[in-house]
């Protein structure tokens, strides 16, 4: 295969259109939730207004994407990436006992397509929240609109498929996605062989590792780059557990070239294993989290945009790059150079004991070099 020198990959966590975020959209759905605490979502664009001003109504399908837009501009990633958490649906059945339910109008799937979005992971713990109906209408609005998906489906097969992004002519880049208990994934949802549901790892053993490197062999060919994106962990706090670690080696040693944390509310350790990407938590990059109190140390409205310069040929990482952004009034917005501080801070100190190496970049960015 002739060489066509590094791909840059863009990822993302948690990207959580729907609630607030979907009442600021131009197709509000039903603003009905059943919440303990509100049960209507419009609420979560007041709190948002009492901390940072009038909050946009009906407005573009590209406002929440902000600053971000201009950086994906420039980038011209060859895949962009994105944890797709909420279910996109008209449904008004919602998963119960939940407690929360996200959901975004499928005529507001623009605010996906505006960034360019080539794939959606959906093995999360909301993408269920509206219930199978609700699922199967995601994954028709999503395909409809040429996103691909990865993680759920109409049964396992579909489910554990992997996504696929061409790259020119010569090479790929292949997504599969998975979720995981810790993440509050339900059991029930997990995806059956002739019932819809997501992909759900039953564990973190070795076994597991191999049998979705065995997945990986099935689909790869040279040149194609593989991601395996998991839905782990609980939503605040550095510390990573000793199992994902060693579930993160064994995927690469699987075949995995790059590993897709995500979950917590905020960015996570970062490790280069075997001289391969590991990404144990990318943090939120949108949501309607402004104005809820609590955990307020981890700074969640901070998130940061992953752009990963990937080797075709070898799987081996070149370069990390990292964009930080700050949400304001439901739109992200550049840091300003405390806010970047921050970020590259708590991004040196909780990767420090995997020998990660992060630095100031160019022009704001956070710099990762193996």
């Amino acid at each position: 295969m002739t060489s066509i020198g590094p791909l840059e990959i863009f990822m993302c966590g948690d990207v959580m259109t729907g609630r607030g975020v979907d009442q600021i959209l131009a197709h509000p759905s039903d603003p009905i939730l059943y919440e303990s605490y509100s049960h209507d979502a419009r609420d979560y664009i007041e709190l948002a207004e009492r901390v940072n001003g009038p909050v946009p109504r009906q407005v573009s399908s590209a406002y929440v994407w902000g600053a971000a837009l201009d950086v994906l501009r420039e980038a011209r990633p060859a895949a962009r990436v994105v944890n797709l958490e909420t279910s996109v649906t008209c449904s008004r059945s919602p998963w119960v006992p939940k407690g929360i339910n996200y959901r975004m109008h499928p005529d507001n799937v623009s605010c996906l397509t505006a960034a360019g979005i080539d794939v959606c992971a959906l093995a999360n713990n909301h993408v269920l929240d509206w219930g199978y109906a609700g699922l199967l209408e995601t994954l028709d609005v999503l395909h409809g609109a040429r996103i691909a998906t990865c993680g759920a489906g109409a049964d396992r097969a579909q489910a554990e498929d992997a996504a696929a992004v061409l790259v020119g002519r010569a090479a790929r880049v292949l997504v599969l996605a998975f979720g995981h208990e810790s993440s509050g994934v339900p059991p029930e949802w997990g995806a059956r062989k002739h019932a819809a549901g997501v992909a759900r790892i039953e564990d973190l053993s070795a076994s597991e590792a191999r049998a979705i490197g065995d997945r990986i062999d099935r689909h790869r060919r040279p040149g194609d780059i593989v991601v395996v994106s998991i839905h782990w962990g609980g939503n605040w706090g550095y510390r990573v557990p000793d199992a994902h670690v060693r579930f993160a080696h064994a995927l690469i040693d699987a075949g995995a070239d790059v590993i897709h944390g995500h979950s917590s509310h905020h960015p996570r350790p970062i490790e280069v294993h075997a001289g391969k990407l590991v990404l144990y938590g990318c943090g939120d990059l949108i949501n309607d989290y402004e104005g809820i109190r609590g955990h307020e140390e981890y700074r969640g409205e901070l998130g940061i945009m992953y752009f990963a310069a990937v080797d075709p040929t070898s799987g081996l990482l070149i370069e990390l790059r990292m964009v930080p952004l700050r949400l304001s009034r439901m739109q992200l917005v550049p840091c300003n150079e405390e806010e970047r501080s921050f970020v590259l801070h708590t991004l040196a100190v909780s990767s420090a004991p995997f020998g990660t190496q992060i630095a100031a970049g160019p022009r704001g960015t956070i710099v990762v070099h193996p």
